[in-house]
């Protein structure tokens, strides 16, 4: 493997480790503030920030390629309101597209066909959690002023039940 992408995919297994512990930071948030279906939400993006990981670990360790773990950054952000929390999700999920992008980019300049098929999975999930945030955007901006509005979404958000990917490495 191309020394460079075994590099960025080493680093972005400790990116979605922090992805997982930016997520449970927000679910603190969101925790505190009473909805606990906005912190379950967060909880459940965390578990799949870690299944992530785990995708990065694997298939380096299935491409004979050593795995260097390093110290996971905490996460510093402050909010002061709901919205600025989820502001910070989708400016963050279009981070780690960015970074997917880096990674697919330095495959595709060395022909690593393998890397990137493994990495269309991610591609594609990027995608799905930017239009997830979005998403969650949109639903505060038309309900989250309105405290039964908030309550219904809030009930939504709880509902959600975390499914491992389904992506075979």
């Amino acid at each position: 493997m191309n020394t460079k992408v075994h590099e960025l995919l080493n680093q972005q297994i400790n990116k979605e480790f922090f992805s997982a512990y930016l997520y449970l930071d927000f679910s603190n948030y969101f925790e505190d503030a009473g909805l606990d279906g906005f912190a379950n939400w967060y909880k459940i993006q965390a578990q799949e920030e870690r299944d992530h990981a785990m995708l990065f670990y694997q298939y380096l360790q299935n491409e004979s390629q050593k795995v260097t773990l390093e110290a996971i950054a905490k996460p510093d952000k402050v909010f002061t309101c709901h919205m600025d929390v989820l502001k910070a999700g989708l400016e963050h999920e279009r981070y780690v597209t960015a970074l997917i992008h880096d990674i697919y980019a330095a495959a595709y300049e060395v022909r690593d066909f393998r890397t990137m098929q493994f990495l269309d999975w991610f591609v594609k999930e990027q995608g799905e959690e930017e239009t997830n945030a979005t998403d969650l955007i949109t639903k505060m901006e038309l309900f989250g002023t309105d405290p039964r509005g908030l309550y219904l979404l809030n009930q939504e958000l709880a509902a959600r039940v975390y499914t491992a990917p389904s992506l075979v490495i």
